[in-house]
């Protein structure tokens, strides 16, 4: 059956290869792996890959790699893409729309419910707890998401001596902008990875000028509040997340808080927390701020807005990856963008741990740092761990509020 497939994928091209695997195929392994996929990222490709590959044959190893490659060139959450993409790659569009609903849907339902819990008017005391505990935490998840990103990065620079000194001061500029200028982050970005195009080609890139010239846009929001504000935030999450969903923070926390007053710090750091430990990817976050701002419809809006690209950049794109990957400004791009959405990652745990009220979430911040990056534990046990923490800290009376 693998070398069927193989034979096929060479005849395609770039294009999907249909099996004939059903859409209520598609649907229930999809949807399995949305109601199992706690972990973030790499516990999502763990599970395509067991799926696809491993058991099933649908996708070659190759193929599927490939696939890891080139969602990762594009802006959004990467793992959700390759849901995507891998869907895509057994019964093309309707089959992409399908497996990727199903990868979504599980975690937003259990994200909006957690939300009605942690946002209503009075909850109680052990909830409140547990949410400030929980929230203590997120900074150091933050950081621990930063590491991993390090040495695949470091690498892809390359050894030579400036090269690397660019990488250190990309991912310095990155951080110091994601604690300072948390909604124009994403210019230091894109100027990041044109400086980089630049000195690796020797000239400029046209295509990433005329993008460049949009960001300022994109990076703004609508003085006024409601819907349309919600939609546009949700669409620069959807859209601008380079590096996962912890780079979007800054601008998402921005906007959330100071500028539309949806949430306290508090809450944010709430959303956060909710976004990692539930299943399906942390983009999931934007629903918890849509429900903030306008209820279960908001936060369905929100969701449904930002995950929009994603369907986008995979059904109409997936038929290019493999030139999009060939292009060496793409690259040379990535490669001085990418250090900096790894800064930025980091200098995000700046403002949320800024935002923790009480000296004994200090103390949770501490461990939960020590169990993710000497101990290097998991994140949903971190998370967990602080809420159970948390609740026993309200109990006997330490604040919360």
């Amino acid at each position: 059956m693998a070398g069927t497939a193989d034979a096929a994928a060479g005849q395609t091209g770039g294009s999907p290869v249909h099996h004939r695997v059903s859409l209520a195929t598609i649907a229930r392994e999809w949807g399995r792996i949305g109601c199992i996929g706690f972990g973030g990222p790499p516990a999502h490709i763990a599970l395509l890959r067991d799926l696809c590959v491993k058991r099933k044959k649908w996708i070659t190893e190759t193929e599927f790699e490939d696939g890891i490659a080139a969602t990762n060139l594009l802006p959004g959450p990467a793992s959700t893409q390759l849901a995507i993409y891998s869907a895509w790659r057994l019964r093309g569009a309707l089959g992409a729309l399908v497996g990727g609903f199903c990868f979504i849907v599980p975690g937003l339902v259990l994200i909006i419910a957690l939300a009605a819990l942690f946002l209503a008017g009075n909850p109680p005391l052990a909830v409140r707890g547990a949410a400030a505990g929980a929230g203590a935490a997120v900074a150091a998840v933050a950081v621990q998401a930063a590491s991993g990103l390090v040495p695949g990065s470091w690498k892809r620079v390359g050894t030579a001596r400036w090269a690397r000194i660019r990488w250190i001061c990309y991912a310095a500029l990155g951080a110091a902008s994601a604690a300072l200028v948390g909604p124009w982050l994403v210019l230091v970005m894109v100027g990041t990875g044109l400086v980089e195009v630049a000195i690796r080609t020797g000239r400029g890139a046209p295509k990433a000028r005329r993008g460049f010239a949009s960001v300022p846009l994109a990076a703004a929001a609508p003085a006024a509040g409601g819907l349309l504000a919600l939609g546009w935030v949700a669409f620069k999450v959807g859209a601008l997340s380079y590096g996962g969903g912890f780079v979007i923070i800054p601008l998402m926390q921005h906007d959330a808080v100071h500028t539309y007053h949806w949430m306290s710090d508090a809450q944010f750091l709430n959303a956060v927390a909710l976004g990692q430990i539930t299943p399906g990817p942390v983009v999931q976050t934007v629903a918890v701020v849509g429900y903030a701002a306008a209820g279960v419809g908001g936060a369905l809006l929100a969701a449904a807005i930002a995950f929009g690209p994603s369907f986008l950049f995979v059904i109409g794109g997936a038929t290019h990856f493999d030139r999009l990957r060939a292009d060496q400004r793409v690259q040379a791009f990535l490669t001085g963008a990418g250090p900096t959405v790894i800064g930025a990652i980091a200098g995000s745990a700046i403002p949320l741990a800024a935002a923790l009220q009480h000296l004994w979430q200090y103390g949770l911040l501490t461990a939960a740092a020590i169990w993710l990056l000497a101990a290097r534990r998991g994140v949903v046990s971190a998370l967990v761990g602080a809420g159970v923490l948390g609740s026993v800290a309200a109990l006997i009376g330490w604040p919360v509020g």
